[in-house]
């Protein structure tokens, strides 16, 4: 198979989808690599490094997609890109479609076979390819989160951690999974006074067991939400319904009741975020201010930290590749029940029901 690497044209998105490693596990298995010039530069991969892995470096992005019987991507096809799909593409990147009409429209026009990194399962129900993209996220979401709360920045001019005659700030962490579940290690790390807020109770078990004592853990409902946005220094936003748009549970009332200052972190921006008032931003412009409260919205948040981030990536996402290129789209459904929920279009129609419920198509 011919799989084509194209470069990322998202703001500020400095991933590449496959690492000069994963260049050489592909040739190895007697597939063609078509990487586009530069695609690595951002992350300090250069083309020499592909040409040694096996690749063919092709100067444009046309080039690649023209001639990829795959593409293998870290984002979403943008507008600029819709122009290189076509039937019988197979499309492999994060697709996040509930939030993307536009783009689910062209995938269905062009009838491309599209496999979504964060809707694939495997034998433990996890989600083996967004696990890494959300745990650099948790981690990054307070990172950044404490840096907005810095008053040069706009925010409430409050240390985290907190200093003997000061209080610790308060970080409010709606959702306890992956994302969540990071977050709430560095927050704790940093000393602040954590509140994890929850659904599903045996999660919260597993909470109470992970952190011991060192955070508040609440069942969700929307009194235990509202109560605790009140206090909240930081909020990270880390819901996540696979394929589905995220639930809206910060209200825009909220925010006349939270802090001046106060900062949302909304990590589940790529599936229209959890807040109401929740946009999506670069990192050129990573916030603005809604009612006094400053919202990150940043929709490839990992990028910050690219190298790691696409080291990470590239490795989650091989074996899947690789089993889609060596098998072909068809045998590789049928062989792999888990990469079969990954599969969001094909020939023309909507495969995955969550992404189908969520756009009402």
């Amino acid at each position: 198979m011919r799989i084509g690497i194209p470069k990322e044209i998202k703001a500020q998105e400095f991933r590449v989808a496959a690492t000069p490693a994963c260049v050489a596990a592909y040739v190895a298995a007697g597939h063609q690599v078509l990487v586009q010039a530069s695609a690595g530069a951002g992350v300090g991969m250069s083309d020499a490094d592909y040409v040694a892995a096996g690749a063919t470096v092709l100067p444009t992005a046309h080039e690649v997609w023209e001639r990829a019987e795959m593409v293998i991507k870290v984002k979403e096809p943008l507008p600029d890109e819709f122009g290189y799909l076509r039937p019988g593409l197979l499309l492999f990147t994060f697709l996040h479609l509930a939030a993307v009409p536009d783009l689910t429209r062209a995938l269905l026009k062009e009838a491309v076979s599209a496999v979504a990194y964060e809707t694939i399962v495997d034998n433990h129900g996890r989600l083996p390819c967004l696990v890494p993209m959300s745990a650099i996220a948790g981690r990054l979401s307070v990172q950044e989160g404490a840096k907005y709360l810095e008053r040069p920045f706009g925010g409430r001019g409050v240390l985290l951690a907190g200093v003997p005659g000061a209080p610790r700030g308060n970080v409010v962490i709606l959702g306890g999974g992956m994302v969540g579940t990071q977050a709430a290690k560095m927050a704790v790390g940093l000393g602040a006074n954590v509140t994890i807020v929850e659904l599903a109770q045996r999660r919260l078990y597993e909470l109470d067991d992970l952190f011991a004592g060192r955070a508040q853990l609440l069942q969700a409902s929307a009194h235990a939400i509202a109560e605790s946005l009140k206090a909240a220094d930081l909020v990270v936003g880390a819901v996540l319904v696979p394929g589905a748009a995220a639930p809206k549970l910060i209200r825009h009332e909220h925010l006349k009741q939270m802090q001046e200052g106060a900062v949302i972190v909304d990590v589940a921006v790529d599936q229209g975020g959890c807040a109401e008032t929740t946009r999506p931003t670069t990192h050129h412009e990573p916030v603005f201010t809604v009612e006094g409260v400053q919202h990150y919205c940043v929709t490839n948040m990992p990028s910050a930290v690219a190298r790691t981030a696409t080291l990470a990536l590239a490795s989650a996402t091989l074996p899947y590749g690789l089993k889609l290129a060596n098998l072909g789209l068809e045998a590789a459904m049928a062989a792999d029940e888990g990469l079969r929920k990954g599969l969001n279009t094909k020939d023309g129609a909507i495969t995955h029901p969550a992404v189908a419920a969520a756009l009402g198509m």
